[in-house]
């Protein structure tokens, strides 16, 4: 049903993903069974009514890490699929414990054609260096050579406490198809480490603690993954102190 080259000689787009992007929840039925026909609705709700284009599928808000794989794949096959023509960017997070469940979700956002993979570290045998995550990463990445890569570090989440700013030196030689992070941790002192390596702007860095985005966008963030739609309104005013004003008197 889906198609796409997967060689790695197939040029990824060069635009990095900013601005905002919605990080999609997985609608249920009172069942708990994927409601997917609501996932169209969906994408017309984020891009009619909150002008966003952009979207991160099977995350933390997704509970990607709640479903099994076959739930996962689908999920993401109806997102690409419903965004068609509609969505710039659809990115599919794909991290798993198992190495080998990560490369084939990875090698099946690629297939669907999904515009970027998203992994978290393993986090019940957790890498307790930097090149042992590196090279987890490293794996995963390769399994869909034609698309972007990002980092989702969480750490409170996975408990692996390998600092991101760390984590970027010389990954790019390691990961080629390396664009990014998504850092959803309240360490803002490591993400302005991070900021420091960025000074080419050769990385995407996408903020992902709603409560302190406006700090974050300050420092240097590219952009932010949120849940709230009211954060729309962070991208589309001008000086931060209105933005400031709507972050706080909106709910």
């Amino acid at each position: 049903m889906f198609s796409r080259p997967t060689s790695s000689s197939m040029a990824f787009p060069k635009k990095k993903l900013q601005g905002l992007v919605a990080a999609t929840i997985t609608p249920m039925t009172e069942n708990g069974e994927i409601n997917f026909s609501v996932i169209g609705q969906y994408v017309d709700y984020l891009v009619k009514e909150q002008g966003v284009k952009n979207i991160f599928v099977n995350g933390t808000t997704g509970e990607g890490l709640s479903l099994s794989i076959s739930e996962r794949r689908k999920v993401a096959e109806e997102w690409v699929t419903k965004g068609k023509d509609k969505l710039d960017q659809v990115v599919i997070h794909v991290g798993a414990l198992s190495l080998k469940e990560s490369q084939e979700l990875a090698q099946h956002a690629a297939e669907i054609g999904a515009d970027g993979i998203a992994v978290i570290a393993p986090f019940f045998l957790k890498p307790w260096t930097k090149d042992i995550l590196i090279n987890f990463l490293k794996e995963v990445a390769a399994a869909a050579p034609a698309l972007p890569f990002y980092y989702y570090h969480i750490p409170a989440l996975t408990g692996v406490k390998i600092r991101a700013e760390e984590l970027l030196d010389g990954i790019q030689d390691k990961i080629p198809t390396f664009q990014g992070l998504k850092f959803s941790d309240t360490d803002l002192l490591d993400f302005g480490q991070c900021v420091d390596q960025n000074r080419q702007q050769q990385f995407a860095f996408l903020f992902g603690v709603d409560e302190q985005l406006l700090s974050a966008l300050v420092m240097g963030a590219t952009g932010a993954v949120g849940r709230i739609p009211s954060l729309k309104l962070l991208f589309c005013t001008g000086p931060f102190c209105k933005a400031y004003m709507y972050e706080k008197i909106l709910p």
